[in-house]
């Protein structure tokens, strides 16, 4: 599925990092809009790209459930709870706090698991 050469473990703990030192505040140039999520991150394959690789060569993929990879922004379909909130929802319903509360979570979890994995 990813032809993304990074590694699953990094990418997820950078994400991480970027998230708890506040990168998706509002950037100065664009305080007219929120950040949104893995796009705005460097996280993304598309980050500051000129050249958009195709989302189905992201690492992040493997999370997101079949039916929503043809969507165009497939990883704001990842669900981050086990109730099935995902981006997607979260964007309509939740604020930025409760956004990023629920994005830390998801990420220490899987980051976990992805260590356990690892282990064995």
């Amino acid at each position: 599925m990813a032809k993304d050469g990074r590694k699953l473990l990094d990418v997820l703990k950078f994400e991480l990092e970027f998230l708890e030192q506040g990168g998706y505040g509002r950037l100065p140039r664009e305080s007219w809009r929120a950040r949104f999520i893995f796009e705005d991150s460097p996280t993304c394959m598309n980050f500051n790209s000129k050249d958009r690789e195709p989302c189905e060569e992201c690492l992040l993929m493997q999370f997101v459930p079949a039916e929503a990879r043809k969507e165009q922004v497939p990883c704001t379909h990842i669900p981050l709870s086990l109730k099935g909130d995902t981006l997607d929802n979260l964007y309509r319903t939740g604020t930025q706090q409760e956004i990023e509360e629920a994005l830390g979570t998801w990420l220490r979890a899987t980051i976990s698991k992805v260590e356990a994995e690892q282990v064995k």
